[in-house]
């Protein structure tokens, strides 16, 4: 798929992997529409970019579809790369002996899962109107976890929705498939993104050492870099690409 001059919808750009999967496909000249929550940065980051961005929330349909609308304004929408979503701790027995939350569950999973079916339906409606390009008519690229294999201890909502996410994966690109739209999905292990960065420097650097190689913290230009080429690439679809280091994580 050739972006140049096509608009692509990045969720989750105003910080981390979005930010900069915004960055580098703005470089190879596509119009770029930055999905972001009102209280995020992406409005900033939009205007360094050259990009537009538009408040919205992944699990709400209409403000989804202003963000779709504000793409196909610019050109042919021909890309997705969905990365917003949240997390949220929680025990199935807390300390004091009590179910655990299901709110909690319910809003991670509803965040994370759920969103992304409603991005990913939104989005593919709109790419199935394209004329085809090179035999396609877009690219959906989703963000899993390695949490969806191996989810540690107290990442039970979050880990739920990953595996959900790598579930539905194959099943979005066989739908999709007559359609002439790819749907891939990336599973990053450690990066070095805002949540992680509240950690103490003691803690980051373990979890680094704990990478098998490279020893380090993924940086969110190498998460970047594989979505660009799996939007080049055609026949890279229906699979979750693990981008970990190698890593398997420990029960916590």
């Amino acid at each position: 798929m050739i972006i140049n001059g096509a608009s692509v919808v990045v969720t989750g750009g105003a910080s981390g992997l979005g930010a900069a999967t915004a960055r580098r496909l703005t470089e190879d000249g596509a119009k770029v529409v930055i999905l972001d929550l009102p209280s995020s940065a992406g409005a900033e980051v939009a205007a360094d970019l050259g990009a537009v961005f538009v408040a919205a929330d992944v699990t709400d349909p209409d403000s989804v579809n202003a963000a779709l609308d504000a793409a196909e304004a610019l050109a042919p929408l021909r890309a997705l790369v969905h990365c917003a979503g949240r997390g949220g701790a929680l025990r199935l027995v807390d300390r004091d002996g009590n179910p655990g939350s299901l709110e909690t569950y319910e809003g991670v999973v509803r965040t994370n899962l759920i969103g992304t079916f409603n991005v990913l339906s939104q989005t593919a409606a709109r790419m199935a109107k394209n004329e085809e390009l090179d035999g396609e008519r877009g690219v959906c690229i989703l963000t899993a976890s390695v949490a969806a294999y191996e989810g540690q201890i107290g990442q039970i909502p979050y880990a739920s929705a990953k595996a959900g996410i790598v579930g539905m994966t194959l099943v979005a690109a066989r739908d999709l498939a007559s359609k002439r739209i790819r749907v891939m999905t990336i599973a990053p292990g450690l990066f070095d993104t805002p949540i992680l960065a509240r950690l103490p420097e003691k803690v980051r650097d373990s979890l680094a050492q704990s990478v098998p190689n490279p020893s380090r913290l993924g940086e969110p230009g190498e998460y970047a870099s594989l979505a660009q080429h799996i939007i080049a690439n055609p026949m890279l679809n229906g699979e979750t690409i693990r981008l970990d280091g190698a890593i398997r994580m420990a029960p916590r």
